[in-house]
């Protein structure tokens, strides 16, 4: 799967002016300037344009390696200074900051720039002013830079056109996959995590040596991402393989820690690996967050779930506190509340509650060899790198090759005059025009007979044609090898699997982040398990009430209010919210306010959509099954646990088609509040035409993931269904009679078997004396 950018061509229709197509290309170009020209890197040397213009820069003021030995580092106001001056048209503040940020050892796997002074630090701490800090080029920066002068890549012209800078930098490893990148362009972003060097360099060389080989295998070289702050990948192998095969995904990553044991059989957690991006200082606000809530916006106190989760990190938290130094660039030490806590525990709620475990994105998009701006996969990425690495250094040898045959021209017009270097010397004694004489006698190029002309007299030793001799030897070896490599692609290959091998022997470090999958950590808040009857009013308000055997009577209202009703569960159940759209809401009971005053609305504990109203309600255990209905005469089964979300805008459930709506669910079997309930048989449909059907429920579908489920009832034109039920013995119909009087009855097992039949029938019409609008279950 690609994400390519693509630019058309501005179309003006008939009537449009100018202006607009005019603005049409400006954008488009504007984007296009912005997506190649700042903020996506190269595949070839994973740099940003910015990034490359610093280090050539640098490169160009001698502040690379001459040997091993390292140059003396100036100050990075001298170095931004020149970058602007020559390459960058760009502000100060954007240079300086990607300076910096190839300096920090915390954002780059391999810093690139050898950074004097304040460079920033992880917990978002901001660099000191250019002035005071000083930077020359790292050792590893060599990979990049060292072949510039080799006639391997092509130069164009900067800016104003008075200098020339490298198209790309002629990279010896693929630096887009080392360090990463990240960065946000006109309607592209990327975000390339970083890789360990070793793999990298195995990878590369696996894939010259054998082009076909497998993903499975390629992801056994290179099995994920290595962070600069180490840490722990979590996600399965299956995830990090969809992600590089894709180029787009998710990974989860956690801190790592350990214990330290104390006196007296105390002990302490110590974080001392973060996930990327996560400070220090993130964590300490977030615990900070949790354990000293504010009230939210809106609110007049804490919400139960802040209540909850405040006593749930203090029960096994006592404090924190961050002892990073130079030594030790993470320590952050938690200490439990008592010593008798599991550990286990405590470190399960600091990694589900804070960012000690956070996901980690992978977008790799970036600048193809083409030029296009394209999500490639892992396998693109090392391919397209090898195929630049061998364009290089066929270009180099190509390059060298040429400088080897130059020097063998000249040696051999050398070697020529020592032979006969008295003839030599009398030519250009008598002769006005020496060099034209010289050719003529000796067949001498031109290029040979100027450097005759210009040879040293001491350099006409006899022990110099021996060196001469001896030059020429090894450049002809040098030749031969050159001409190999150039004309052999086997040569080539085996050429550049060494340069590989090599570097990564040079500059390879051990993996810091463990690929070890493990389950994403989930704190549970502990609820006490007791009864509790959820008391819900027609209007949507919603409390809890400690035991069971309450009065309907004994509830009161706000004025125009009355009851729903009541549903006896207990804390550790979940009240079930049916929306007008179909979509379930699920809130614990344990988080419902208790029964003083007249409770809270049940919008504020969930989210509803727009136009959308609660109709129904529900609350018992995940194991309880409902009959799920609507008015168009179809309906299913369906467990609380199918209904629950961990969302507060809860989920798609029960498909309703156009002017229909969704009736009261039924509760059908298992248990409910502790009390037996007798596993319903059958279900009564009940439609507002007055009829009646009754079937086995084993004819219904359980439907885990909702939808419109099976026809219940063959409804007439202009019926709906009024309700559905599951049964055992009897049913209560409810409804609408003359003068809007509210009428019931109860119809016992005689009646309902007299309107038996298969399940999706017509029924049987109901002398009811009302319409009805509601069906209920009787105990």
């Amino acid at each position: 799967m690609t994400q390519d950018l693509i630019i058309p061509e501005p179309v003006a229709e008939p009537g449009d002016d100018n202006l607009a197509a005019y603005a049409q290309r400006a954008y488009l170009e504007y984007a296009l300037s912005v997506v190649k020209g700042r903020a996506l890197p190269d595949v070839s040397d994973g740099q940003k344009p910015v990034q490359r213009r610093i280090l050539y820069a640098m490169d160009r003021m001698g502040l690379g390696f001459s040997g091993n030995t390292a140059a003396k580092p100036v100050k990075s106001a001298r170095v931004v200074g020149d970058v602007l001056g020559k390459y960058h048209p760009h502000g100060d503040s954007a240079a300086y900051d990607a300076l910096v940020r190839m300096a920090q050892d915390f954002s780059q796997r391999y810093p690139l720039i050898d950074g004097q002074g304040n460079f920033g630090s992880r917990d978002g701490d901001g660099a000191a002013a250019m002035r005071y800090t000083e930077a020359r080029l790292a050792k590893i920066t060599g990979l990049l830079l060292d072949e510039i002068d080799q006639g391997t890549v092509d130069f164009i012209p900067t800016y104003d056109g008075s200098f020339e800078e490298p198209r790309q930098l002629p990279a010896r490893l693929p630096f887009n996959l080392l360090n990463g990148a990240s960065g946000i362009a006109v309607g592209l972003a990327t975000e390339i995590p970083s890789h360990n060097l070793r793999e990298v360099a195995d990878a590369c060389v696996a894939l010259v040596k054998n082009p076909r080989l497998s993903d499975e295998e390629l992801l056994t070289i290179l099995p994920g991402p290595d962070y600069p702050g180490g840490g722990q990948i979590i996600s399965p192998a299956g995830d990090i393989a969809d992600a590089y095969r894709t180029g787009r995904g998710s990974l989860k990553v956690r801190a790592r820690w350990k214990i330290e044991d104390l006196a007296r059989g105390q002990w302490q957690l110590v974080v001392n690996e973060l996930p990327p991006g996560v400070s220090s200082q993130r964590v300490l606000e977030e615990i900070e967050e949790i354990t000293n809530p504010k009230v939210k916006a809106g609110k007049k106190a804490l919400t139960q779930e802040q209540t909850q989760l405040k006593a749930s990190m203090l029960m096994v938290l006592d404090a924190v506190r961050d002892e990073s130094s130079k030594d030790a660039p993470v320590r952050l030490v938690f200490e439990p509340k008592s010593s008798r806590i599991e550990q286990q525990e405590l470190i399960t709620a600091l990694l589900a509650h804070t960012s000690l475990e956070s996901s980690a994105p992978i977008n790799l998009t970036m600048i193809g060899l083409d030029g296009r701006p394209t999500q490639k996969s892992l396998r693109q990425i090392l391919d397209e790198w090898i195929a630049f690495r061998q364009t290089t250094i066929t270009r180099r040898s190509q390059h060298k090759l040429q400088k080897v045959l130059d020097r063998i021209h000249i040696l051999e017009g050398r070697q020529l005059v020592l032979l006969n270097i008295d003839e030599v010397i009398r030519i250009i004694r008598h002769n006005d025009e020496p060099k034209a004489a010289l050719i003529e006698a000796f067949r001498l190029s031109e290029r040979q007979a100027e450097d005759i002309l210009e040879i040293r007299l001491r350099q006409l030793a006899r022990l110099e044609a021996i060196k001469i001799e001896q030059e020429l030897k090894e450049l002809r070896e040098e030749q031969g090898k050159l001409e190999d490599i150039l004309a052999n692609p086997a040569s080539l290959k085996r050429l550049m699997v060494k340069e590989i091998e090599a570097d990564a022997k040079t500059f390879a470090d051990p993996r810091r982040t463990l690929i070890q999958a493990e389950k994403k950590a989930v704190a549970e808040i502990k609820v006490v398990d007791e009864p509790v009857t959820v008391v819900i009013s027609s209007k949507g308000w919603v409390r809890a009430r400690t035991g069971h055997g309450h009065e309907a009577a004994s509830f009161a209202f706000k004025a125009g209010d009355g009851l729903y009703g009541t549903f006896e569960c207990r804390t550790v159940d979940t009240l079930i919210v049916f929306g007008s759209n179909g979509r379930v809401y699920s809130v614990p009971v344990a988080s419902l306010p208790g029964a003083r005053g007249d409770g809270q609305p049940i919008t504020t504990l969930i989210e509803l959509e727009s136009g959308t109203q609660p109709l129904h309600y529900f609350a018992g255990p995940a194991n309880a099954t409902l009959l799920l209905s609507g008015t168009g005469g179809y309906g299913f089964l369906a467990t609380v646990e199918n209904l629950i979300s961990r969302q507060k805008a809860g989920k798609s459930f029960i498909s309703v088609g156009e002017g229909e709506t969704i009736c009261a669910p039924s509760h059908a079997a298992n248990t409910s509040g502790g009390q037996p309930l007798v596993a319903a048989t059958h279900v009564a449909c009940a439609s507002t035409g007055g009829r009646i059907l009754t079937f086995e429920i084993a004819e219904l579908k359980l439907m885990e993931k909702g939808g419109r489920g099976l026809m219940l009832i063959d409804l007439e034109d202009k019926d709906t269904l009024a309700g559905a039920c599951a049964y055992t013995r009897s049913v209560k119909i409810e409804g609408i009679g003359r003068g809007g009087k509210e009428r019931d009855e109860t119809l016992e097992i005689r009646s309902l078997n007299n309107a038996r039949a298969a399940r999706g029938r017509k029924g049987k019409a109901a002398d009811l004396g009302f319409k009805p609008g509601r069906i209920t279950r009787v105990e």
